[in-house]
């Protein structure tokens, strides 16, 4: 008999990235696998650009089943170069026989799965775990989102601008927002994994401190990319060393886990050796385990994501999990982490926080309220706000957790641990998720081969 017959257990084929890589998407999608395999089996079309493995099939389970003591998980991966395409498709899901697909990533680099969306929905949903990140409400999506049968919003900010898109009636062919699927699945992190240490490794004390003593270590943790502004944060670390004397900031330390050098981003060695000569940074390439970031997390007195916009910002998320205090430009998805008093319905009528006058937040998070909100776009995203912050206001932000003592930060960390546990773990994610794939699954309805128009 056929196991999920059986065992009543649906097949989703997800779509993203390797769930093996170290990108936001793959480690999200690896914790979704691995939160839901009591659940569903997995098929995995796991992009990666010219991905060693294009031709094999991957078999997890063992290691899963290790992993989760789940004795019946499936999770299979097909490695395929770049995004993959309408052909591979037709194959598995003529041999996989998928309930359901699962897309979880920027719909601009998967456009042939939304031009084929009227062939792909006569025989199985497709879900969107959806990844935007920032008003004005992008209407040019709209196409993307009818081609949907669920729609899981990563962020608040992203449900309401969902929603809002959703509202738009000035076509007599769009589907009206009452026959959308919406839910409401933030990012979740794994609690077990990031969580406040009592000792840090030799290995790790060995290489942060290198022979120093420092009193304060604020941490980056993200891409080096433009949006990301990384150099902002050195320019920042360097205005908050000004404001202290001199044996204070030699005890000081901007540790970053980035690359050095992206072309999507800039030369941080050559920013450094400019704005902070006189300061210490210092600079993590190498991949690490999650065991040995966790540790960084628990080094650090406080970390840093000052990017223009983002989708949700895992690392501050992490960070928030593992006990550490965070400060935070108010955008995107880093909102849901600064514990304003509004649910996702509330953001539907709120829009994006960033404009708005300062309001009530958790005490584990600075947040820093954008100065300027600028339009940037590119060809896929036409238009898309970026909220820049003042350097100044951040060095004010490092500096107000740096007069704190060691015990306070320890006390506003765990407040901040506590709100992670309560909205932003991996099981409130695994546990919305199912409900919003299963709900889906139970709702399809095969979409009609042909559209009929009426000619006047």
């Amino acid at each position: 008999m056929d196991q999920n017959i059986k065992m009543g257990k649906k097949k989703i084929l997800l779509l993203s990235d390797d769930l093996r890589y170290t990108s936001g998407i793959a480690t999200m999608s690896k914790e979704i696998v691995l939160g839901t395999v009591d659940r569903f089996d997995w098929v995995q079309l796991a992009a990666g650009i010219n991905h060693p493995e294009v031709g094999k099939i991957v078999d997890l389970n063992d290691d899963v089943r290790k992993r989760t003591g789940v004795k019946d998980a499936d999770v299979k991966l097909i490695p395929y170069n770049s995004y993959g395409d309408i052909f591979k498709l037709r194959t598995l899901i003529k041999e996989e026989k998928p309930d359901a697909i699962l897309h979880f990533t920027d719909p601009h680099y998967w456009e042939w799965l939304y031009d084929n969306e009227q062939e792909i929905r006569q025989h199985v949903p497709i879900l969107y775990y959806h990844i935007w990140d920032n008003t004005p409400d992008p209407i040019y999506n709209r196409n993307y989102y009818e081609s949907c049968d669920w729609l899981g919003c990563i962020s608040k900010l992203t449900y309401g601008i969902v929603n809002r898109v959703g509202k738009l009636t000035n076509k007599s062919s769009y589907k009206p927002l009452e026959d959308w699927q919406i839910s409401y699945v933030p990012h979740g992190i794994n609690q077990n994994m990031f969580k406040p240490l009592e000792t840090i490794s030799d290995n790790v004390k060995n290489v942060v401190y290198s022979g120093k003593e420092y009193e304060f270590i604020l941490f980056y943790n993200n891409r080096n990319i433009r949006r990301k502004q990384m150099s902002d944060v050195v320019y920042a670390f360097r205005k908050f060393c000004d404001k202290l004397p001199k044996e204070k900031s030699e005890k000081c330390l901007l540790l970053m886990k980035t690359n050095t050098v992206d072309q999507n981003g800039t030369d941080l060695n050559a920013v450094i050796n400019s704005l902070c000569e006189n300061y210490d940074v210092k600079i993590f390439e190498n991949k690490i385990e999650q065991e040995v970031l966790n540790e960084l997390y628990n080094i650090s007195d406080l970390t840093i994501n000052i990017a223009n916009n983002e989708g949700f910002g895992l690392g501050t998320a992490e960070s928030l999990m593992a006990g550490t205090p965070i400060i935070v430009t108010v955008t995107g998805g880093l909102q849901d982490q600064c514990g304003f008093p509004f649910s996702a319905d509330d953001y539907v009528q709120l829009g994006s926080l960033n404009d708005k006058p300062m309001i009530p937040h958790g005490d584990w998070v600075v947040p820093i309220w954008p100065k300027a909100i600028n339009i940037n776009g590119s060809p896929l995203t036409p238009y898309i706000f970026d909220d820049r912050v003042n350097t100044d206001d951040v060095a004010d932000g490092i500096l107000k957790i740096y007069n704190m003592s060691k015990d306070e930060r320890k006390a506003i960390g765990l407040k901040g641990r506590e709100f992670a546990i309560n909205n932003l773990s991996s099981k409130i994610m695994c546990d919305n998720m199912s409900e919003g794939i299963n709900n889906a699954i139970e709702n399809f309805k095969p979409k009609k081969r042909f559209n009929l128009y009426k000619v006047i």
